[in-house]
């Protein structure tokens, strides 16, 4: 039984929504609209969570700052015209979300707007108390936007529960200071993962609410 906290701090990618199909194939049509060979879906998969720049820079190592501004740009307006048809809610999380106690907030590697309006499109939008994205921030694995959402929420860090599926989210989570809650389900290497120790691990968001 994982105990009660007043606030809960979600990833959204990879532990709430399934967005890799959009994620994923927003970012092989650019890249290979830049003349990048394909990468296979798994590949890309174990970007998701992660700032553009990785992937990019991984594949097009060349690429000077203007040529990965424009990715970047490419990037949103590719997956912004894909309107979420390839996403799903994972099994449970509305119900949990609907359910759960405490405060909870967004800590994603999205901008706070894209955010907003991904859930505001699965109607997940009137279950966050805030919501938090990496707007001009150091990217997880850097603790920033866990920190930031906590201080949006007047949280403490002995209150707040880190929620995510990759080992950038266990690390952030480390590194603000409060407890983490790995899933078994989303796109991150248990392994890695497990490096981290996640004071718990869930395969069903509802096992949050017991």
């Amino acid at each position: 039984m994982i105990p009660p906290y007043s606030v809960y701090l979600l990833d959204i990618d990879g532990t709430v929504l399934d967005s890799a199909p959009d994620i994923c194939g927003a970012q092989s049509e650019v890249l290979e609209a830049a003349g990048c060979a394909p990468v296979p879906f798994r590949v890309l998969r174990g970007y998701v969570g992660r700032e553009l720049r990785a992937v990019f820079g991984d594949m097009l190592p060349h690429a000077s700052e203007a040529e990965m501004q424009k990715l970047m740009a490419d990037y949103t307006l590719k997956y912004r015209s894909r309107k979420h048809a390839g996403t799903g809610i994972y099994p449970g999380a509305r119900e949990a979300l609907a359910v759960l106690g405490g405060r909870k907030s967004t800590a994603t590697t999205k901008s706070t707007e894209g955010t907003r309006l991904v859930l505001e499109h699965f109607g997940l939008l009137p279950y966050f108390d805030h919501v938090q994205g990496s707007d001009g921030m150091h990217y997880k694995p850097a603790p920033d936007v866990v920190l930031a959402a906590m201080a949006a929420l007047g949280a403490k860090q002995a209150e707040c529960l880190m929620v995510g599926d990759s080992s950038a989210d266990m690390e952030a989570g480390r590194r603000a200071g409060v407890k983490i809650c790995a899933v078994r389900y989303g796109y991150g290497d248990p392994v890695e993962l497990g490096k981290w120790e996640p004071d718990h691990w869930i395969s069903d968001l509802r096992e949050l609410a017991g």
